[in-house]
């Protein structure tokens, strides 16, 4: 499994309601994220910044690059528009990070 980690832009004020939505994931949308290879899938809040950092592990074949293409990727996008940084396509502003350091 392969360890990435990627910022994203929460609106100020969306703290809240992008945690209730989490919180109320879609089952279909958990299920196409696992069958794209990604595990164990964490979100960060600085409340300084209004940045939300994302790690994840993804398998060796994962698909990540294909989950665009899911109506229920889509879906959740424009479920999730009001609350943040997206781009016309509302998929979310997205900026990889690199590693700096691992303690294993």
């Amino acid at each position: 499994m392969e360890t990435i980690a990627f910022r994203m832009q929460l609106r100020p004020g969306q703290e809240e309601a992008y945690r209730a939505r989490h919180d109320a994931i879609w089952p279909e949308l958990a299920q196409t994220l696992r069958d794209a290879g990604i595990a164990d899938y964490w979100i960060f809040f600085d409340d300084e910044t209004h940045h939300l950092f994302a790690v994840l592990k993804r398998s060796a074949d994962h698909t990540m690059d294909r989950l665009a293409d899911e109506d229920v990727m889509k879906r959740w996008w424009a479920h999730m528009a009001d609350l943040m940084a997206t781009h016309p396509d509302r998929r979310p502003r997205q900026h990889s990070l690199k590693p700096m350091f691992h303690l294993a």
